[in-house]
């Protein structure tokens, strides 16, 4: 009983993100742009990138494993870095704002648009980040 319990609990705290909860933006130009574009931004932030991943070609690589035809991206790739300073301010306040560490920004190409996104984040000191991340995206989609 103690274990379903647990297991109800868990499942009331845990949200997925859904697409309303992405902030995205249009970017007028190809898919490789847009991730060159974003990988600046982040540097230009004086960030590392830790990770990129190619979400895009991995859902391709497997369709067909997963029993799927479908192609859902003509390139996705997600850029996951930290902020040393703002991850330390925002970890000072609540220590569990871990849980939304690394912060990644994605590019995206679907039906021939192309677009640069980020998750969006709790109220609070989390806002913090996503100013981060939006000031990138602004730097990344104005050029």
């Amino acid at each position: 009983m103690k274990n379903l319990l647990t297991c109800a609990f868990i499942g009331l705290i845990a949200t997925p993100v859904s697409a309303q909860e992405a902030v995205t933006y249009p970017f007028d130009g190809s898919f490789d742009d847009a991730t060159f574009a974003v990988e600046n931004a982040i540097i230009g932030k004086g960030l590392v990138i830790d990770h990129v991943s190619h979400t895009g070609e991995m859902l391709a690589r497997t369709a067909a494993d997963v029993g799927s035809d479908e192609m859902l991206f003509a390139g996705a790739d997600i850029f996951l870095f930290c902020s040393a300073q703002i991850s330390r301010e925002v970890m000072e306040a609540d220590p569990m704002n871990i849980a939304h560490c690394p912060y990644g920004i994605f590019v995206a190409e679907r039906e021939g648009a192309v677009m640069v996104g980020y998750r969006a984040y709790p109220q609070g000191e989390m806002q913090k980040v996503q100013t981060l991340l939006d000031d990138i995206v602004q730097d990344a989609i104005d050029g």
